[in-house]
């Protein structure tokens, strides 16, 4: 394992990655280079890579690593390789006949140290997309990958290390004081993923030096089945998004709204998903368990606390509650119209429980949804386009799937970001690289122009400004 940085060294490092920015700034030949090579080592290191997260997960299901965290980089690197260069020139503007015939052009520009701050639930992919795009865009990138994740992180710095000069990517580790350290340096742009109330720390900590931010942040993202979806396939569709990674997906849907009349069969839909997908458990080779036991404890904690309310918890399966407490094993378990107070319609949930809660009508499940803080997702189950459109219109999100989870992240052509309590910004295409630069506006005056004429005496000018000014 690479050792811990101390805070009190970072200071000195983002000097140095400043430094070599300013002496040569990364050319659009460079970016692409070390994207084509940063693929490469990643590719070749695949299984090296997924065995390194089931190790700090206690058991992750390789296919789930290389989908999530493989597939997703390379797909990532691809798209930004394919619109680097069109996205790197500059565009023009419109000065305005006032200012005629001078002619205005965006010009994207790097802006410098880019730093990212990454989480545990996707180690790799969740470092190496805004590292990918803040290369594209031009800048050297400082990154703290997770604590969380120690085997992971130790990956990623040789990885990089491979792949990057120090001065250009530098990997740093440690707990949370390094986190903060980083969060409190004189950055040139922060890319953060976490927990909305960490969000708040970072976005503080980076006030200081009013270093502009990309917070994705996460939430309680709802699903709402209407009337008029089929069952089987909300079920479907709707475990994909829950059971991935143990319902440890930022993304993941974290509470469900169904019709009520058909809440129960709704429910009998994804414990046949689960018996179609894991059996009963006894080999469990395709399913993630809790990355730690602070985590495990607490999704236990919710779902003793709905109990001790009388309300119900249906696990939908069975398995030894010794080895479920030595793997850290916590089977999908659904639970049926959680009072608003409980900690899991509280807090974003982050495991394999779903509630589910039934509703009388479209206007209450709105109203249940609107209610709450904006939502990192939003999932409208519907065939019926005036209902879809009426929930669009209605709910505010970070980003939408419909009759689908989880997919808007992987569109290479949409940004990922949230909205309100869900974060703010977006990366990810070419979202994520107008963050990572500045579209500075140039005017470029022609050799005549009308205004060298706006100087005093402005008597002798009269008809002009009345043109000017109207």
């Amino acid at each position: 394992m690479t050792a811990d940085t101390d805070p009190a060294d970072l200071p000195a490092l983002l000097q140095t990655l400043r430094i070599a920015w300013q002496a040569q700034r990364p050319s659009i030949n460079q970016r692409e280079d070390d994207l084509r090579r940063l693929r490469t080592a990643l590719k070749a290191r695949m299984d090296d890579m997924a065995t390194a997260i089931a190790a700090d997960f206690g058991h992750r299901s390789h296919a789930e690593s290389r989908i999530a965290d493989g597939m997703s980089v390379l797909s990532a690197i691809d798209h930004l390789l394919k619109h680097l260069r069109r996205w790197s020139r500059p565009r023009r503007a419109s000065a305005g006949w006032k200012l005629w015939p001078a002619r205005a052009q965006l010009r994207p520009t790097p802006l410098g140290v880019v730093g990212v701050i990454s989480p545990w639930n996707y180690p790799i992919t969740l470092a190496l997309v805004p590292l990918a795009t803040a290369i594209a865009a031009g800048n050297h990138v400082l990154l703290k990958p997770s604590e969380h994740t120690p085997r992971s992180s130790a990956f990623l710095a040789e990885l990089l290390a491979s792949v990057f000069p120090a001065a250009r990517v530098t990997v740093v580790q440690g707990g949370a004081d390094v986190a903060s350290a980083v969060a409190s340096l004189a950055l040139d742009h922060l890319v953060f993923t976490g927990s909305t109330a960490i969000g708040r720390k970072v976005m503080a900590a980076a006030a200081e030096h009013l270093v502009p931010l990309t917070l994705e942040l996460g939430g309680k993202s709802p699903a709402i089945v209407c009337s008029d979806y089929p069952l089987q396939k909300a079920a479907a569709r709707l475990s994909t998004g829950k059971w991935f990674n143990a319902g440890q997906t930022c993304i993941a849907p974290d509470y469900v709204l169904v019709d009520g009349p058909r809440q129960r069969a709704f429910v009998q839909a994804l414990q046949e998903q689960v018996v179609q997908r894991y059996g009963d458990f006894s080999d469990a080779t395709d399913y993630t368990r809790i990355i730690n036991e602070g985590q495990y404890q607490r999704l236990l904690g919710y779902l003793q606390q709905a109990r001790d309310r009388n309300v119900e918890v249906i696990p939908l399966a069975t398995i030894d509650p010794l080895r479920a407490a030595r793997e850290r094993l916590l089977v999908p378990t659904v639970v049926l119209d959680p009072p608003d107070d409980l900690d899991l319609m509280q807090q974003e949930i982050f495991g394999p429980i779903l509630p589910v809660r039934a509703y009388a009508d479209l206007d209450a499940a709105l109203a249940d949804v609107v209610a709450r803080d904006r939502p990192l997702a939003l999932y409208p189950f519907s065939h019926d386009h005036a209902k879809v459109d009426r929930i669009l219109a209605t709910v505010v999100a970070g980003g939408v799937t419909v009759n689908d989870t989880l997919l808007h992240f992987a569109a290479d052509g949409l940004p990922f970001g949230g909205v309100g309590a869900s974060g703010m910004g977006a990366y990810h295409a070419r979202a994520g690289f107008d963050a990572m630069s500045r579209p500075m506006p140039v005017l470029w005056q022609s050799r005549w122009a009308a205004t060298d004429f706006l100087r005093p005496p402005y008597a002798r000018i009269q008809g002009l400004l009345k043109r000017l000014v109207g």
